[in-house]
């Protein structure tokens, strides 16, 4: 690494998307993510449905008990 680094020429918010999703990234634990993927695998779809689902089902409940 240098001592100093140049931003006299920098352009503040260049790469600033206001509108940008981003992706969590969410580690499964073994049993977890085996679970998921044999779901996903009896109901033909991906991964990502059968979490999504889950957690949806999930909202639901904790939103009718608050």
């Amino acid at each position: 690494m240098k001592k100093e680094y140049d931003f006299s020429k920098g352009v503040r918010g260049k790469f600033y998307r206001p509108n940008a999703k981003s992706n969590l990234p969410i580690y499964l634990d073994e049993d977890v993510a085996e679970f998921i993927q044999k779901q996903a695998k009896r109901k033909k779809v991906d991964s990502q449905t059968v979490v999504n689902a889950l957690l949806r089902g999930d909202k639901e409940i904790i939103q009718a008990v608050q």
